[in-house]
């Protein structure tokens, strides 16, 4: 029986990263990360680890965000291990946010050496605090939109570090999923006479920033992760992957960003190996995901099955926005992935 008063244990710990040190945009290294410890954590026994990574303009913070009518994601996840729906593991809720919105979980040199924080800094020291099973194999990453694509490419890249990957809805089949934004921040540009240092230094102004605007606000930090350009100073030290008067692709900035689709690199030998290796492989996405990321997740789960890498892609009636709730599907599976 659940106790009625029972409430998630969450703790924050406070991190100084050498690594994000004067980092380009003059973010925080000192960064604050939620922790969540199962019911049972007394400090003797040791537990697998999820690490949930935030969708763009989110951060772990943000997974403690009380809504009316539903859970957060701590008391989700003490809800399914205390009646006995998953594992009992520690989650961890990093902390990657940029001042231009995210980082996407990439090293850059417009923002800063985030992938690189997260795997060589935020790992370790969250093993030497916590009482933590250290191998890879006790080790998960998942996230959402930028959080999904985040852990899809770190279990892509990093094999060693991670057993098991959840992407929910993640950003993949760039065609579809950023170029229909090009001509609104193309439009959103022009008023500001196509520089990019105007329009966000009015942005960060703003107490209420204007929604017809996010678009470039995306697209910007999209560049500085994918393109970045670090003979410009910040803001505006990236490439963007069109022409700013004609909205025509730039062909070899949009190579750039290309090679950071997850559909791209699972065309790649190595990242083939990575994801062939992992215990579980899990995707989903809305069937009406307003910025199409149905159609690239059904291309990657058809070329992932073609070659034989073992997943589980399920689909869902609903849009992108609002879908936590899918975590009940993911962190199950992941859970019981890592802990035996």
């Amino acid at each position: 029986m659940i106790c009625d008063d029972a409430r998630p244990n969450v703790v924050f710990e406070t991190i100084e990263s050498s690594l994000l040190k004067g980092n380009p945009l003059g973010d925080p290294s000192l960064r604050h990360v939620p922790v969540y410890l199962p019911p049972s954590y007394d400090g003797t026994e040791r537990f697998p680890v999820i690490y949930l990574l935030a969708g763009f303009a989110s951060t772990g913070m943000s997974f403690l965000n009380y809504g009316f009518g539903r859970q957060t994601l701590p008391e989700m996840i003490d809800a399914m291990i205390r009646r006995g729906e998953m594992p009992k593991v520690i989650v961890v809720m990093p902390d990657c946010m940029t001042r231009y919105g995210g980082s996407q979980y990439v090293d850059s040199t417009a923002t800063g050496p985030y992938e690189t924080y997260l795997t060589r800094e935020l790992i370790p020291h969250i093993d030497r605090k916590f009482r933590t099973l250290t191998e890879a194999t006790h080790r998960a990453v998942v996230g959402k939109s930028s959080g999904g694509f985040g852990a899809l490419r770190l279990g892509m890249r990093h094999p060693k570090l991670f057993a098991a990957v959840g992407c929910h809805s993640g950003d993949m089949d760039f065609d579809l999923c950023y170029r229909p934004n090009f001509p609104v921040a193309a439009r959103a540009l022009e008023k500001y006479g196509g520089s990019l240092p105007a329009f966000f230094t009015r942005w960060e102004s703003l107490d209420k920033k204007p929604r017809g605007e996010f678009a470039l606000l995306d697209i910007m930090a999209m560049a500085a992760c994918y393109s970045p350009n670090p003979s410009l100073p910040p803001p505006g030290n990236m490439k963007l992957p069109f022409e700013q008067h004609t909205c025509q692709l730039v062909p070899e900035v949009w190579e750039q960003w290309k090679s950071f689709d997850p559909l791209t690199m699972l065309n790649e030998a190595k990242y083939q190996d990575s994801l062939g290796s992992l215990r579980t492989l899990f995707l989903d996405c809305g069937s009406q995901d307003e910025y199409n990321l149905q159609f690239g997740h059904r291309r990657f789960s058809a070329r992932a099955t073609e070659i034989g890498i073992a997943h589980r892609y399920e689909e869902f009636p609903d849009t992108h926005t609002d879908t936590s709730y899918r975590y009940r599907a993911s962190l199950p599976l992941l859970a019981e992935a890592i802990s035996g």
